[in-house]
């Protein structure tokens, strides 16, 4: 009987290229963002953001990307999720980093999640598309 499991994680070269990826995808688009990438444990493994943007952004992203990493799935699948019943949004005020806006992809390498992440800044629709290109970049899948 095996006693444990290898368990895929995003090495920290990709969460970089794809942290500067979304950047340099806001920055064409002239949107003030900030991008985190987690493992699938929810730990920070790249941050960066642009110029000027709002001090709060930061954890918000990372807060996306710790959600869409550890649940293993968007956080607009999430949030859609938890308007879909009163006691589901209810529980979710009582759950700390866990949050239900768009921008925030799980990064799926041959359909097993490798990671999260988490754009925040833009409009919720921006966020998203952001999110999305920085992971297909890396030739990775966004979940």
């Amino acid at each position: 009987m095996t006693k444990s499991i290898a368990r895929l994680q995003i090495t920290y070269e990709t969460a970089n290229e794809i942290v500067t990826s979304a950047l340099d995808y806001a920055q064409k688009n002239g949107w003030q963002i900030a991008a985190a990438v987690v493992d699938p444990d929810g730990l920070l493994v790249s941050f960066g953001r642009t110029d000027g943007v709002a001090p709060p952004i930061g954890q918000f992203a990372q807060d996306k990307a710790y959600t869409s990493g550890t649940l293993r799935k968007s956080t607009k699948a999430f949030g859609d999720r938890m308007a879909s019943s009163p006691s589901l949004s209810l529980g979710l005020s009582t759950r700390d980093r866990f949050l239900p806006w768009g921008g925030g992809v799980a990064i799926l390498e041959k359909d097993v999640c490798i990671g999260g992440l988490g754009v925040s800044g833009a409009q919720e629709e921006e966020d998203i598309d952001c999110a999305n290109a920085a992971v297909l970049s890396a030739g990775l899948k966004p979940g």
